[in-house]
């Protein structure tokens, strides 16, 4: 009898497996009773449709929440079955649920066409029509890449209408983890250098996806497959899970349209910009930063796909929002499908909502993210040993380890080796570079144009411009100029702002072969048109009027369009000028003389202007001396295309032509161009374009980190400030506050092509040594009194020891010197035969000295040398002495006339706290490192410092005052025995 029993169990258990194999077989799946929750599709767009589920409750009347699916996985992830429904959680909790519903990709009319702009949109104008429909603003949910788009969203609106974001397993910095264990910067370099078309040229099926995701964790993903057969005379048994088992293993996966892959390889693992922001939505620029609302970020902590940490960067990305994580031991999948799920994250995100509309208390699970936290490592058991474990027990822990470990040893090499990979090929151009060679600003963006038409080469008040679409503009203006006349080697007077427009002229007239003279729209405009000798002049509109007051010079206007467009309305206001915007390109013959770029390296390209008055100079500039900064930036700043340069000086400024355009253009990074250098705004300028680099020039950091604190501040992305002039003080002040950003400071003649740069950052003040490429230089003995350099018994100039202060010299060709001694345009003339016969020199009139290591010291420059009764008195050692008290913000060295003839050496210091008092013997502490000879003679305590539009210290104001008045507390004199007292 029992054996009889038996066989029928078997039999029928058999049996029972048999039909249900075959229902598996037929239809995908044993059939159940369940059904979908109901929904209503609200509205139907080209990109996606909008659900709102259990239609029937009244609009407006429960909290909302709009749910996002990610891309690769279909709507239905938010209602699976009854037993496992998001939506149905919410709903019994007292919330409106509303799904975004992308469709398959690859059954949808253009889906495969679909970018990561498209989705963010789509989002976007769900949550407008989810807050009319409700009269509410509208919490946004999403999953995986449905998160990333929440926040994107958000980020998009500047979180208007968003009453709160809540992800699950959301990454928002990529350079901290990678599934299958690959290390980061292994993936984003590799995405980084995939062909475009490679990217977007294909779309990733569904199947590709779900068995990616299965091989994470194989043994679990195996595992279930047997459980499944095991069970399969059990109908009762897996009813419950079989709508999720059918999801997970067919129906829940979709294609990946190519290029969103490709736009999401490219701005979210290559170059992480969800992180460091600067990402594009169509033509706009977004960071993370701008979201203001609070953020709930569920965290896996055994997530395979999105480690913890790569999750909780979040609170880095959006340090305006008030970032709360509940963290569950759950996989990716396990964060929003399971019973975990329904146990804990549905009802914790419909604990949120309803915390956040006033009704209820936080959830347990939610805390807030303090501090750090975001940035610890993942916890042990994290997103490499978890699928490793399962398959290979403990030996995945001593595996895990040696990948890390090797990991690390391997860092430095590897980062070395990047950075070879990309300057090598740059400097062996530069030094390749003869007088001859084709080289100039257009023909580099040209080679950039052709290798990345669709990467974005400059940003400007919000908006970013390609490559292709940089091209289009400035082959338009060159056909305008041809129309005027201009002919190659013309010198072109330019008088614009900062603006896209005067970006593509003055690359318009590099790629015609003229000379674009850079006016200054706060200088002297007949001095510099005179030095110029332009007989054109091309304007903006806020300079229209003084271009046209111009004597003896053709004066015509671009730019600032507006919406007429070429064949608008009059814009000259019946000045005499001549609209270059209602030039039609394509009505303008070629003529036969014309080449794009057909400019040599030893061709005069620009004309830049420093100075004001009787100092006032134009700074001519070769192609191969703007091709000598911009190569050499790109290479000191290890710049590319990750990186996005801010140029906060004006372009007609040489630091902005020479090293942030120049850098940008070498590096093949972005350029994002500032109207005004405003501190307030700095930092929120910065997290939009996704600034990594940022220019300056003398103290124009000064502000900056004198500010109060801003949120953009924290955790910003800022590598690197490159620029020129910073004082020693404000150097460590801007390394201290920014940390872990460092300076990264530039000596350069205009005309001479001698660089020398700071590389190391270790020697705050420090010009660092010659930039490899350029022009050898010197350091000669020099006679101050005679203005040039010492001759030895030979005749020839004698070098400075270590430490010993000369001029710097720099070696120019030869025939560069004949042509220089021929030019009757003034400027230094170089010196020949100095230290063998026949070379030649240029002196910089720059003194330095060189220390025992190799590295350059600024000590002063001619012009500011005090010629006391005891001696000349460089400014810099003082300058660099008084820099360094901790209350100093600001010092100016100058000299002050005497009776006699001679100068009396003076130091004017600003405080950084004006009730801040200074004492005579932190002056005496201070300047004990100078030479007695070189101390000045009488310290003084200034408000306020003046300086230029480009932020150098004034001193003429200074000396102009003459000696301070006595008994004020505010001035202090040396005396007799070397310290220093009030003056009285």
């Amino acid at each position: 009898m029992p054996v009889t029993t038996s066989l029928l169990r078997l039999g029928a258990r058999l049996g029972a497996t048999a039909q249900n194999a075959l229902e598996v077989a037929r239809f995908g799946g044993l059939r159940t009773d369940e059904d979908a929750s109901p929904y209503e599709v609200v509205a139907a767009q080209r990109v996606y449709r909008l659900r709102r589920y259990f239609p029937g409750d009244g609009a407006g009347a429960r909290p909302v929440v709009l749910l996002v699916p990610p891309l690769m996985i279909t709507a239905e992830v938010y209602d699976i079955s009854s037993r496992v429904s998001a939506v149905r959680v919410l709903r019994e909790r007292g919330v409106d649920p509303w799904v975004v519903d992308f469709g398959a990709p690859e059954r949808e009319p253009g889906g495969l066409e679909r970018t990561i702009t498209d989705h963010v949109l789509a989002v976007s104008d769900a949550v407008d029509r989810v807050r009319e429909a409700a009269g509410r603003d509208v919490h946004v949910a999403g999953y995986s890449q449905g998160g990333m788009f929440a926040y994107q969203a958000a980020a998009y609106r500047r979180s208007e209408g968003v009453a709160s974001l809540v992800t699950f397993g959301s990454p928002a910095d990529t350079s901290v983890g990678s599934p299958f264990g690959v290390p980061a910067w292994l993936a984003a370099e590799s995405a980084g250098r995939l062909p475009e078309g490679l990217l977007g040229g294909f779309a990733v099926p569904g199947w590709v996806t779900r068995t990616g995701f299965q091989l994470l964790s194989p043994v679990k993903s195996v595992r279930s497959r047997i459980d499944f057969v095991l069970a399969l005379h059990d109908r009762e048994r897996l009813a419950p899970r079989e709508r999720q088992r059918r999801f997970l293993e067919r129906e829940g996966w979709v294609s990946w349209p190519g290029p969103a892959l490709a736009e999401f390889v490219r701005q979210f693992v290559a170059h992480n910009r969800m992180l460091t922001g600067g990402f594009v939505i169509g033509d706009r620029v977004v960071t993370l930063a701008d979201i203001s609302c609070p953020v709930l970020a569920f965290v896996g902590e055994v997530d395979e796909i999105a480690p913890p940490e790569m999750v909780r960067a979040i609170g880095r990305a959006a340090p305006r929002a008030r970032v709360y994580e509940a963290s569950l031991r759950a996989g990716h999948f396990g964060l929003v499908v399971g019973s975990l799920a329904v146990a804990q994250s549905w009802p914790a995100v419909a604990g949120w909502v309803r915390w956040r509309e006033g009704d209820g208390d936080l959830p347990e699970i939610a805390r807030p993210l303090e501090g750090e936290e975001h940035a610890a490592p993942s916890p042990p058991g994290g997103p490499v040993g978890y699928g490793l474990q399962l398959a290979a027990g403990v030996g995945a822990s001593a595996a895990r380890s040696a990948v890390a470990t090797a990991a690390r040893a391997v860092g430095g090499i590897r980062q070395i080796a990047r950075e070879a990979g990309q300057n090598l090929p740059r400097l062996a151009r530069l030094e390749g570079i003869r007088a001859d060679t084709p080289v100039s600003m257009g023909l580099l963006l040209d080679e950039q144009a052709e290798r990345a038409p669709d990467d974005v080469f400059f940003l400007y008040r919000g908006r970013a411009y390609t490559q292709a679409a940089a091209k289009r503009r400035i082959d338009a203006v060159v056909r305008g100029l041809i129309s005027i006349g201009v002919r190659q080697g013309d010198p072109v007077g330019v008088l614009m702002e900062t603006r896209p427009s005067a970006l593509a002229l003055v690359a318009a007239i590099n790629r015609l072969g003229a000379v674009a003279v850079l006016l200054r729209p706060d200088g002297d405009l007949e001095r510099e048109a005179r030095l110029g000798r332009i007989d054109r002049i091309i304007a903006d509109p806020e300079n229209a009027e003084r271009a046209a007051a111009l004597e003896g010079v053709r004066a015509y206007l671009l730019g600032g369009a507006g919406p007429g467009g070429p064949g608008g309305d009059d814009r000259t206001r019946g000045l005499p000028l001549v609209d270059m915007e209602r030039i039609d390109p394509d009505e303008v013959p070629v003529p036969a003389w014309y080449r794009p770029n057909p400019g040599r390296a030893s061709d005069l390209a620009f004309v830049c202007f420093t100075g004001d008055g009787e100092r006032l100079r134009a700074n001519r500039i070769t192609n191969r001396r703007w091709a000598l900064s911009a190569f050499g930036t790109a290479s000191s700043a290890s710049l590319s295309a990750a990186d996005t340069v801010f140029s906060i000086t004006p372009l007609q400024h040489p630091s902005a032509l020479l090293m942030s355009l120049g850098g940008a253009v070498a590096g093949g990074a972005r350029l994002a161009l500032a109207t005004a250098y405003d501190p307030e705004t700095f930092w929120d300028e910065a997290r939009r374009y996704g600034v990594t680099v940022a220019s300056y020039t003398w103290t124009l950091l000064r502000d900056l980190v004198n500010a109060p604190p801003q949120p953009g501040e924290r955790h910003h992305a800022v590598r690197l400030f490159i620029g020129s002039g910073m004082p020693r003080g404000l150097w460590r002040r801007v390394e201290e506050r920014f940390a872990p950003a460092r300076v990264l400071e530039f000596y350069a003649t205009t005309e001479a092509e001698a660089i020398l740069v700071n590389l190391t950052g270790r020697k705050p003040g420090s010009l660092g040594r010659p930039l490899p490429g350029g022009a050898e230089v010197r350091l000669a003995r020099y006679d101050l009194e005679n203005g040039r350099p010492e001759e030895g018994p030979d005749g020839l100039a004698v070098e400075c020891a270590p430490d010993e202060i000369g001029v710097l010299l720099v070696r120019v060709p030869p025939e560069a010197a004949a042509a220089a001694a021929a030019d009757d345009r003034g400027g230094r003339r170089p010196l020949r035969g100095l230290f063998e016969p026949g070379d030649a020199w240029l002196s910089t009139g720059d003194l330095f000295r060189r220390d025992a290591d190799g590295d350059y010291w600024l000590v002063g420059r001619e012009s500011e040398l005090i010629r006391t009764a005891d001696g000349i008195v460089p400014p810099g050692p003082i300058s660099d002495a008084l820099g360094d008290l901790p209350y100093v913000d600001a010092v100016a060295v100058y000299g002050i006339p005497a009776p006699d003839g001679t100068e009396i050496a003076a130091a004017a210091v600003s405080l950084r706290d004006p009730d801040a008092r200074v004492k005579a013997v932190d002056l005496a502490e201070a300047l004990l490192r100078v030479p007695a000879e070189l101390r000045p003679a009488l310290v003084r305590v200034v408000d306020d410092i003046p300086v230029t539009s480009g932020r150098r210290l004034l001193t003429a104001p200074l000396r102009a005052e003459g000696m301070p008045r006595p008994g004020e507390g505010r001035a202090f004199v040396r005396d007799s025995a070397g310290g220093y007292r009030p003056l009285e």
